[in-house]
């Protein structure tokens, strides 16, 4: 059964096509050859409990489902990640309200 999950980083949003056996390793591939990004430079993280989802794991062994919101960061100079950057859409609101509607 095919479904998609919404991957995010600051205020880009990757809609990836799956399936709910393949790998965490296979969605990190598919990100690659979107923003070239070695898959070992990559950690994607459940945006609702904020569990790092594990390269050896299926979706839905780590409970991920269709239309869910995973956050991807990226490996920094040395060994750590970044932390997680989502702009909300509230937050565009927000801006857009506090510059009077204006465009």
């Amino acid at each position: 059964m095919s479904m998609y999950i919404r991957v995010k980083r600051n205020k880009t949003t990757y809609f990836i096509q799956c399936d709910p056996t393949e790998k965490i390793l296979g969605i990190k591939q598919k990100l690659n050859v979107l923003i070239d990004q070695p898959v070992n430079d990559q950690q994607l993280i459940l945006f609702a409990t904020g569990e790092v989802l594990e390269d050896s794991k299926s979706l839905a062994e780590q409970k991920v489902e269709n239309d869910t919101i995973v956050a991807l960061t990226l490996r920094k100079d040395g060994n750590e990640f970044e932390e997680v950057n989502i702009e909300q859409l509230n937050d565009f609101y927000q801006s857009r309200d506090t510059d009077a509607g204006n465009w």
